[in-house]
């Protein structure tokens, strides 16, 4: 069969650079005012979007990959996950830095043009809220609720409505997390695998300092008696059983792969937090104590928000219960050889 030719493609139509360089009106410009650092602001917020958007191009394909009713070991399923979820801690780390770039525009540079821009904020972002969502930041624990869909015209609360309505990455992660046989399979643990955590149990207390002693009691009600276990959890007990012994045998094959998932997603969590906090000091460092262009209460805002929106704090919270490897119990040799390559 005769192959077709293309036709030849040309880098600015590729690109819809027409579209993209000529997407920049200043507000100051329709007024007469001259703003001069009016368009860095417009091309700052443009590029975060477009990062935005690739955000959430990973995350659709990790979830749609964690979305399946199994996830074999011998496929590049998890592998393709950590990688994506890696290249969003890259962008992240992108996101960061260019902060710094904003931060070169001084207040009084930024006064030059603000007030034309009410009542728009950064936190009309919807691809912002959606990534949150996508991971799993449910709306209950979001800060100011009253506030956050207030700003919003009719047709985005929807956008965000249906993102919050899908299966978040922490749901689909509690199920994966659930389905780890290791830990719950009697037959790797000779008939008795709660035999294991009473175990660890001993090992863990004799560890505490005495200052420590609480961490006892939320171990017993987290891996050791299911009636006690905390409710309104985000993680289930199996799965926090699993997420944990992932961590403290993470060294053997199997694992090394779900250990760099976990880690990953700890990753994420921490740059969103480091983007929230720079821009809470580039906030008070621009206008101070004034309230932001979208009628919240500024840094003060920005900053119950960075404090709340951890989406995967109990993952974070598990190294709490963390042994060093020399301490830690022998495990059966079916386990070792479940977890090792096959020959």
């Amino acid at each position: 069969m005769e192959k077709k030719e293309r036709a030849p493609v040309y880098y600015s139509d590729y690109l819809q650079l027409d579209k993209i360089l000529n997407a920049q009106h200043p507000e100051s410009a329709k007024e007469g005012i001259r703003a001069d650092d009016e368009m860095l602001f417009i091309i700052i917020h443009q590029t975060y979007e477009l990062w935005f958007k690739q955000i959430l191009h990973e995350l659709s394909i990790v979830r749609n990959i964690f979305n399946q009713p199994n996830i074999h070991n011998n496929t590049p399923d998890i592998y393709n996950s950590v990688h994506r979820l890696k290249r969003v801690c890259s962008i992240l780390q992108v996101a960061v830095t260019q902060m710094g770039v904003l931060e070169t525009m001084t207040p009084l540079d930024f006064l030059d043009f603000r007030d034309l821009l009410r009542p728009a904020s950064g936190f009309q972002s919807i691809q912002f809220k959606m990534i949150e969502a996508t991971l799993g930041l449910n709306y209950e624990h979001r800060h100011g609720k009253a506030y956050y869909l207030s700003q919003l015209t009719a047709e985005d609360i929807e956008r965000v409505k249906e993102s919050e309505h899908q299966k978040s990455l922490l749901a689909l992660l509690n199920e994966w997390l659930e389905r780890m046989p290791f830990v719950k399979n009697k037959e790797y643990w000779e008939g008795n695998a709660a035999s294991f955590w009473q175990t660890y149990r001993d090992v863990y207390e004799s560890s505490l300092m005495d200052v420590e002693q609480p961490n006892l009691r939320v171990f017993d009600s987290i891996f050791i008696d299911d009636a006690t276990y905390p409710e309104g959890r985000s993680f289930s007990a199996d799965a926090s059983r699993n997420a944990l012994f992932i961590m403290l045998y993470r060294d053997h094959p199997l694992l090394q792969l779900p250990y760099d998932l976990l880690s990953t997603l700890l990753e994420i969590d921490e740059m969103l937090s480091m983007w929230r906090h720079r821009h809470i000091h580039m906030v008070q460092r621009t206008i101070g104590k004034r309230v932001g262009t979208g009628g919240s209460s500024g840094a003060e805002y920005l900053r119950g928000a960075a404090d709340a929106h951890y989406v995967f704090k109990e993952l974070a919270e598990l190294t709490s219960f963390l042994l060093p490897r020399h301490m830690l119990p022998t495990l059966p040799e079916k386990v070792v050889t479940e977890l090792s390559y096959k020959q």
